[in-house]
């Protein structure tokens, strides 16, 4: 991309998949309709606008653009571009972490230009005066299936059955544990129902997940409760598609999009009180919120959609809307844009 075009420079640093990765791929496109933007690293797909790593240190100096960073790695480049090679950068971070931060952490934020947090919870541990704005899902692309039975097809997935989701990296981090064991108390007096994980395990991981089949293969359940590993991004857009209750039982979370994308798809979510999903889910009406790390509490939750279907099917409508009225990644992308515009002097 020509530089000339660019006023934002997003940069990605790592190379596997991540949160962080996912937000950037789905995110440039559309603020790529807004402003000049580029994005910069490894790992990301090759119809992004893009500049090559080795072009950052000579970057013409004729105007201000601004660096996004989203990790310490990234926040760390652009004060080694800004300060060493003297490129003209206003550093802006976003953080979605809920912890307090290392000493380093926090000597990189005070270098940053400007701040956003995802949520008011990552904003109260920066310690400086951060911008909240709420990670948005694109719309289009998650959206409910004209027929839900035909992708269940596609799929290889029973027309009929009650299936329930929970999509990330098998690990204890992501209550998987807790999920498996609400399968071992309601799934023999529930034939229908079926479980789905989907997600990357790590080579420290295989011992724990292989625990969780040995269970489920002594409760005669391993033939429902089935791990894929990792999927195709357009599998996952219709795995959701395909479910009726996704379910995200996470001990800790800095955000976490996958309520969101179910919800888009009109799927309803049970999902722990961390990170930001008190913000994203509607008690009741969209899905159910539960103590972290309390599979009691997870396992009663569940029972309590799986054993109503007819709830399920209300809150279907409920959650896509829910999502169109408050969570359309438009309103993400026009948000950072603005801060962009501040930070540069320029009206919007």
């Amino acid at each position: 991309m020509d530089p000339a075009q660019i006023d934002v420079i997003a940069p990605n640093l790592k190379r596997r998949l991540s949160g962080v990765t996912a937000t950037i791929v789905r995110l440039v496109p559309v603020q790529a309709q807004m402003i000049g933007i580029a994005t910069t690293g490894p790992g990301l797909p090759a119809d992004l606008p893009h500049l090559p790593l080795w072009r950052l240190p000579f970057l013409p100096r004729d105007r201000w653009r601004i660096w996004h960073a989203r990790r310490n790695t990234e926040m760390l480049l652009g004060l080694v571009l800004r300060g060493v090679f003297r490129r003209k950068l206003r550093l802006l971070f976003t953080s979605a972490a809920q912890r307090h931060h290392s000493g380093f952490t926090r000597w990189l934020i005070r270098r940053q230009d400007a701040l956003v947090a995802t949520s008011p919870q990552a904003a109260s541990y920066l310690e400086r005066p951060a911008t909240v704005v709420m990670h948005g899902v694109d719309t289009t692309v998650f959206a409910p299936a004209p027929d839900r039975k035909a992708v269940r097809r596609a799929l290889g997935l029973a027309e009929d059955a009650t299936i329930l989701g929970c999509f990330g990296r098998i690990r204890a981090q992501k209550g998987v544990d807790l999920l498996v064991e609400a399968a071992l108390r309601l799934l023999p007096a529930r034939p229908s129902a079926q479980i789905v994980f989907t997600g990357r395990i790590t080579d420290d991981n295989r011992a724990f997940h292989a625990g969780l089949v040995a269970r489920l293969t002594a409760a005669g359940l391993a033939d429902r409760v089935h791990f894929l590993g990792e999927v195709p991004w357009g599998d996952v857009v219709r795995l959701y598609q395909a479910l009726d209750l996704f379910v995200a039982p996470a001990r800790w979370e800095g955000f976490g999009l996958t309520p969101l994308e179910a919800m888009a798809c009109g799927v309803p979510v049970v999902a722990a009180r961390v990170g930001a999903f008190e913000a994203l889910i509607a008690e009741g009406v969209t899905g159910s919120l539960v103590p972290p790390d309390d599979a009691d509490a997870l396992t009663e939750a569940i029972r309590a959609w799986v054993d109503a279907p007819a709830r399920m099917t209300a809150a279907r409508e409920a959650a896509r809307a829910h999502v169109l009225h408050n969570h359309a990644i438009e309103g993400e992308a026009r948000a950072l844009v603005g801060i962009y515009h501040s930070l540069l002097g320029r009206a919007p």
